[in-house]
C-alpha cells in the first residue's frame, strides 16, 4: 500500500505541475504547437486512416461495457458481488473526476478550425459553441485505467478456470501498449494536445493506483 500512495502522489504531482505549466504558459505551450504543426503536416491518408482504427482502443464506453460483462461473469462464478462494485468504482473514480476537470480547465482542441494559438491555453476565451473539454485526455486515461481493470478481470476468470494469471510479460504489454497507441495517435490525429495526453496517463496513473488502496479480494 505504501508504494501505490508514492505513485499516486508523484502522478498527482505530475499532473498538477503540467496543469501549472500550461496555466503560466512558455516552453510547454511551445511544444504543444510545435507538436500540432508536425503531426498537421505529416499526416498522410493512409496514416491517418491506420492512427484512427489504432485509437479506437481507447473507446471509453466499449472498454466499460467489456468490464461489465467480465464482472458480470466474474460474480456469478464467484457468487459475490465483488467484481461488479470494482467496476462500478472505477467509473466512479474516473468518469467525475475526468469531466471535473475538462470543465475547470477548459482547453480547446488542436484540429479546431480557430488558430492554435487561441486554443492551446487553457481557461481560454473560446465562442460558446467552441470544444473546450480538451485537458486531460479522457481516451488515455481510459486506457490506463480500464485494461488494468480488465486484466485483473480476466485474471480472476482464468484461475476461476482453474488456469494460471497470465505471464508478467503478456501483462505488461496490455497494460503498456494501448496507453502509448492511444496517447501517440491522440497527439497525431491532432485530437488532444501532447500535454493533454500526459496530463490523462498522470491522472490514469494515479486513479489506477487508488483502485489498489482497498485490495479487491475478487
Amino acid at each position: 500500500m505504501r508504494r501505490d500512495l508514492v505513485v499516486i502522489a508523484a502522478a498527482l504531482a505530475a499532473f498538477a505541475a503540467l496543469t501549472v505549466a500550461l496555466a503560466v504558459g512558455g516552453p510547454l505551450i511551445d511544444l504543444d504547437l510545435a507538436v500540432r504543426a508536425w503531426s498537421e503536416a505529416h499526416r498522410p491518408p493512409a496514416a491517418d486512416r491506420v492512427a484512427r482504427v489504432a485509437n479506437r482502443l481507447g473507446q471509453g464506453g466499449a472498454l466499460l461495457g467489456l468490464a461489465v460483462l467480465a464482472a458480470g461473469l466474474a460474480a456469478w462464478r464467484g457468487r459475490t458481488l465483488r467484481p461488479l462494485l470494482y467496476v462500478a468504482t472505477a467509473t466512479l473514480l474516473v468518469v467525475p473526476t475526468v469531466l471535473a476537470v475538462k470543465a475547470l480547465t477548459e482547453r480547446g482542441a488542436p484540429s479546431s478550425p480557430l488558430p492554435p494559438e487561441r486554443t492551446v491555453a487553457l481557461l481560454g476565451p473560446l465562442p460558446p459553441a467552441e470544444y473546450d473539454a480538451g485537458f486531460p485526455s479522457g481516451h488515455v486515461v481510459n486506457t490506463v485505467v480500464w485494461y488494468g481493470v480488465l486484466l485483473t478481470l480476466a485474471t480472476v476468470l482464468l484461475r476461476g478456470y482453474g488456469r494460471g494469471a497470465p505471464p508478467p510479460a503478456l501483462r505488461w504489454t496490455v497494460r503498456v501498449a494501448p496507453v502509448v497507441i492511444v496517447l501517440v495517435t491522440s497527439t497525431y490525429l491532432s485530437f488532444h494536445w501532447l500535454s493533454d495526453g500526459l496530463a490523462g496517463l498522470a491522472l490514469g496513473i494515479a486513479i489506477d493506483r487508488t483502485l489498489h488502496l482497498p485490495r479487491w479480494r475478487l
